[in-house]
């Protein structure tokens, strides 16, 4: 099992044994549901109710948005855009509203964060059992001709790259978006109590069923899986970090991360080791932790205290935490 799966199994863990420390109303426990998808391990479990259906209902929205976004899969939405030279390419309606999100960000960080990102991160192998090595940096700055946001022309559900060899991918926002369309399923289902975790993205639903908060533990970087550098309690919000130590390897003695600056091809450098986003929606914390992330310290905390219903916790490579002026301590 990849150290991804691990730690994404230990949150889950860490989730449910704070619930059960103050829950008295199912002994029984939640129902929950694993599955393995956009790449990674998500979870869901369900503390007010327990029937199963509402679950087999979770993961096949999984399994049909990783059909639309993966740029991966042959015949998704994105992989059809990217693969029409040009052309124009009519997508689903949830592609283009995660489109249309993910450009909000792309200009909201002047370019910092950008979904056309597709082609340089494709050089770069962060998963399997022999990640690496560093591509050559001839490939690095052919790839980097085609990086641009502005190359991405959307109107309604129709899709055209200016770039004919421009290359989309959402990896960096989309498991925020799919779970907050999960979340809204579970409420019309009547779920009051839940915890969806997509490969840490964790996105609560209400709060404990005996109303106090959630816990939710925020990863030392870099430190065994179970070990947590500061915990959060929360209820109906999502929770999302990005960081350093999530996906990486060494080369010659360096740390090179899955976190690529748009400007460079290569992994930010700027002192942080992580940021978790505490906002309402999770696609905007999907979107505003990779921001935070690549526009670093003081301008990323700039960002979220301009934002409204958004806080922020900054880890630093000292190991220090910078938080936002609201952020629940």
């Amino acid at each position: 099992m990849s150290k991804k799966n691990l730690i994404l199994i230990s949150v889950f863990l860490f989730l449910a044994a704070a619930l059960f420390s103050g829950c008295t109303m199912k002994k029984s426990g939640p129902i929950s549901r694993t599955g393995f998808y956009f790449d990674t391990v998500i979870s869901i479990a369900i503390y007010d109710s327990e029937d199963e259906t509402i679950l087999d209902g979770c993961m096949k929205m999984a399994s049909h948005y990783d059909q639309l976004f993966s740029a991966q899969k042959e015949g998704s939405d994105i992989w059809n855009v990217n693969h029409a030279k040009g052309k124009p390419v009519t997508v689903d309606s949830d592609t283009a509203d995660l489109l249309q999100k993910a450009l909000y960000y792309a200009r909201l960080s002047g370019g910092r964060f950008d979904p056309t990102l597709g082609g340089v991160s494709s050089l770069w192998n962060f998963n399997g059992q022999t990640p690496g090595p560093v591509p050559a940096a001839s490939d690095i700055s052919a790839a980097l001709t085609h990086v641009g946001y502005q190359n991405i022309g959307l109107s309604g559900n129709t899709v055209t790259l200016k770039d004919p060899d421009t290359q989309i991918d959402l990896g960096a926002i989309a498991k925020g978006y799919i779970a907050d369309q999960m979340k809204s399923y579970l409420q019309k289902q009547g779920v009051k109590s839940a915890i969806i975790n997509l490969g840490g993205n964790v996105l609560l639903v209400g709060s404990k069923p005996d109303h106090e908060s959630f816990t939710v533990g925020i990863q030392k970087p870099f430190a065994d899986n179970s070990t947590y550098i500061t915990t959060v309690s929360a209820s109906d919000l999502s929770i999302v970090s990005s960081g350093t130590y999530e996906r990486y390897f060494e080369q010659d003695g360096k740390k090179y991360h899955h976190i690529l600056d748009p400007s460079t091809g290569y992994p930010v450098e700027n002192h942080l080791l992580g940021v978790t986003i505490l906002s309402k929606r999770s696609v905007d914390g999907d979107g505003l932790s990779t921001t935070c992330f690549v526009l670093g310290l003081d301008e990323g905390m700039k960002l979220i205290e301009s934002l409204p219903d958004t806080e922020a916790v900054f880890i630093t490579d000292d190991d220090q935490l910078h938080y936002s002026s609201g952020f629940p301590q």
